[in-house]
Order: C-alpha cells, then sequence, then structure tokens
C-alpha cells in the first residue's frame, strides 16, 4: 500500500497543469524535452473590425504595417489604435487561399522606402511580387520583380523575407504536386532573388531563382543569426519547421515529415533531402513565424514564435544554443483568439499577433 501510494504522489506531481502556457514535447528530434517557465503576460486587443489580415511588419516608424487578404495595405498607431490606410491594390483575386499575401519592407527603409508583397492576380492562377515606393501615406510607382508564379485556391505559400540584401519568397506546390520537384518550376519553392528583381550569381541554379525545393505549402520564414527556418504545411499529417539551406531537397511531395516510411529512406539518400526539426501529427497548420531574442521576456530568449491556425495557438519552439533544434515547445492563447495568422516583435520586445477569422479579426499586443 505505501508503494501505491508513493506512485500515485509521483504522477500527481508530474501531471501538474502549467497556469501560463502548456508543454507540448511531441518534437520527434530525441532532444530530452525540458520544462519550460511559466510566464505571467498580459493581452491588449490594439485594433479590431480586420477581414483576413495576413501579414504584418513592425516598421521602423514604429507603426505595424499590414496585409489584408482584400488588397489592402495598411500603417497601425499601436498607441492610439488609428489605422491609416496606404493603398488598395485593385488586381488582387481572392479565392480561398489567394489574395493579398505576403509583405516585407527594405532593412534601410529610410534610404529606400521600399514595400514588397506578393498577390494572386487575374483568376487566382497566378502571383506576382511587386514593390511599390512609400511617400506621404501613399504607396505608389509599382515595379514588378518576379510574375507568372502559378497559384490556386490552395497551397499558394507567400511569405516574404529580406536576409543578406535578398529576397526571399516562399511559394506553394499550388495544388500540384507534379511541380515542387522540378527546379525549373517556380511552384513549392523557396526563391531567392535581388531586391530589383534580377536572380543572384551565387544562387545554387545558373538563371534561376530557386533556392531550395521539395515545399508544400510555407507560410513562415524568419532569420536567425546565419540561418533562416521556415513553417510548413503537411497534407493530413507531418506539418514542419525546417532550417532553409542552398540547393536542399526538401522532400514533398515523395517524402512527409522524417524520412520514417517505408520507401522514403531510399529517397532521401539518393536526393539528399532534408528533414525537419519538428513534426506535427495531427496536424496544426502553422503560419507566421517570428525569432525572439530580447530581455523584455526572458522566459522567451532564443526561441521561434508561432502562429498556429488550425491549432488556434500562439506556440513557443525553444531553440538550442546552436539553434539547431528545437528543445521543447510550449502553447499560448489555446482556443482564445481562434486562428492565428502571424507573428511580429516590437523592438522593446512586446509581441504583436493577428487573428484570421475571416469577420471581425484583430491585432492583439503581448506584454508583461
Amino acid at each position: 500500500m505505501k508503494k501505491i501510494l508513493i506512485c500515485l504522489v509521483v504522477v500527481l506531481l508530474t501531471t501538474t497543469c502549467k497556469k501560463n502556457g502548456d508543454n507540448n514535447n511531441n518534437n520527434n528530434n530525441n532532444e530530452d524535452p525540458g520544462d519550460l517557465p511559466d510566464v505571467e503576460l498580459k493581452t491588449k486587443v490594439v485594433v479590431s473590425g480586420l477581414e483576413l489580415p495576413w501579414e504584418m511588419v513592425y516598421g521602423p516608424d514604429n507603426f505595424i504595417w499590414f496585409t489584408e487578404k482584400s488588397g489592402k495595405i495598411s500603417r497601425l498607431n499601436l498607441s492610439s489604435g488609428q489605422i491609416t490606410p496606404l493603398l488598395t491594390i485593385s488586381g488582387v483575386r481572392t479565392a480561398g487561399e489567394g489574395g493579398l499575401l505576403g509583405m516585407t519592407l527594405h532593412p534601410d527603409f529610410a534610404s529606400n522606402p521600399y514595400v514588397y508583397v506578393v498577390y494572386c492576380y487575374g483568376t487566382n492562377s497566378k502571383a506576382k511580387v511587386v514593390r511599390y515606393t512609400y511617400a506621404g501615406n501613399n504607396l505608389a510607382s509599382p515595379l514588378v520583380l518576379l510574375d507568372q508564379i502559378p497559384a490556386s485556391s490552395i497551397h499558394n505559400g507567400s511569405r516574404l523575407l529580406i536576409s543578406g540584401g535578398k529576397l526571399f519568397i516562399s511559394t506553394g506546390d499550388a495544388s500540384d504536386t507534379s511541380t515542387p520537384q522540378n527546379i525549373n518550376s517556380v511552384s513549392g519553392k523557396i526563391l531567392r532573388i535581388n531586391l530589383d528583381g534580377s536572380i543572384p550569381a551565387d544562387n545554387p541554379y545558373p538563371n534561376n531563382p530557386v533556392w531550395s525545393f521539395g515545399h508544400r505549402n510555407a507560410q513562415g520564414l524568419v532569420q536567425v543569426g546565419n540561418k533562416i527556418f521556415s513553417s510548413e504545411h503537411g497534407p493530413d499529417s507531418d506539418d514542419e519547421i525546417n532550417i532553409i539551406e542552398k540547393g536542399r531537397n526538401y522532400g514533398w511531395p515523395n517524402i512527409k515529415g522524417f524520412c520514417n516510411e517505408t520507401g522514403e529512406q531510399s529517397f532521401c539518400s539518393t536526393n539528399n533531402v532534408a528533414e525537419p526539426l519538428i513534426n506535427w501529427t495531427p496536424t496544426i497548420a502553422p503560419s507566421g513565424l517570428a525569432y525572439y531574442n530580447s530581455d523584455y521576456i526572458p522566459q522567451f530568449k532564443n526561441s521561434l514564435l508561432l502562429a498556429v491556425l488550425k491549432g488556434t495557438k500562439l506556440m513557443q519552439l525553444k531553440l538550442d544554443v546552436g539553434q539547431t533544434k528545437i528543445t521543447d515547445t510550449k502553447d499560448f492563447y489555446v482556443n482564445t483568439y481562434g486562428r492565428i495568422r502571424a507573428v511580429t516583435q516590437s523592438p522593446e520586445g512586446k509581441i504583436y499577433i493577428c487573428t484570421s477569422n475571416g469577420s471581425d479579426d484583430k491585432i492583439i499586443e503581448i506584454a508583461k
């Protein structure tokens, strides 16, 4: 009886719920999961009444710049909650997952006031990357940098990132699984172009914007040190976080997640497939990514923050010192705000998330 009582006490102690976030160690990366600390956080709805915001960028003006799928680009004053419309792109075609999607700002915005966006157009079967010039609360002088990207009502990818003076663009397979393994197609890829639209001489394939291939639908891109991380939607299983490497094959549609099913090992070995850092089955629908390394919320330091759609939450993905492995994960705001599309951070260390529920969507501030 004494042994039974001791066992019961141990079980109770090890299953006590955390009051500020739930640990989730389904990381499949052979790491010893740690125990991420609790953190007291405060949230505030900065603005509501939006319709499917897709991207948020914390601008050098201390405003949040954001897109809405219907074609709107706006700036948000975080102090007052006032929204300043900048442009509604008339050519945007919204259908299913298509519309105005990713956006990024030139890193030297004061000298180069350029805003880069990607959107679907026409019959929603194509997408393009366009650069606009900002002046006086207006965006004008559109310059098409990359066109004729296959698009669809599903699997359009379309996150943008500027790293090392180059523009990275994630594209989905646009519901055509014959394209991700074809390096002559821009579908199912991470693309890399110069900021003027030309192709860098050091890309892995001559005169080709392809940087990596074998992607299904990557909707998150973020730089961490000299690495680029992506989040990617799996089919009915195996959502992923990957480190993006030059010229690497990420397996889709031949591989789902890790190289652990019958027949996958041979393909992985022959094709130099890069395995994910983590995968999720059942799927959670991972979207926007941010890297948190501020002292403002110490518990989040050296973590990826992941916006989750189907799983309706914000996730912390703790990185190891070398930033090559995810050591633990923790969930926040599960079922609190619905689907979360994007996440960004202020220089001070506050976090901002936007919802993607289709009506009365919100931008929410997370602070300590």
